[in-house]
């Protein structure tokens, strides 16, 4: 697995989880590497195994990318996953608990 541990919050408050994620990653550009760039290009989010976001992102992307976002529903307790495989076959992933 490339760079470092990600970090995860899941919070359920009126029906939305509120999911807010910490990516390590250097995201680095080719203009930093004077070469070919390294970049995160896949980003999935699992809900209790069931996959409900797919997205693709790009080298413009700041280093240590985080994201927040919003699931209808859910439940205290639902296991969140999120993934991410960057461009040149390297991946991480992380999981909580909705709390």
């Amino acid at each position: 697995m490339a760079a470092g541990p990600m970090k995860m919050r899941a919070t359920l408050m009126g029906g939305v989880t509120d999911v807010r994620v910490l990516m390590t990653h250097p995201m680095e550009t080719e203009q930093q590497t004077k070469g070919a760039p390294y970049f995160i290009q896949n980003v999935t989010v699992k809900v209790n195994g069931k996959t409900v976001v797919e997205g693709q992102i790009s080298q413009a992307v700041s280093r240590n990318p985080v994201f927040s976002f919003r699931l209808k529903g859910g439940a205290k307790g639902d296991k969140i996953e999120v993934s991410w495989l960057d461009n040149k076959g390297e991946s991480n992933k992380t999981e909580a608990a909705v709390a």
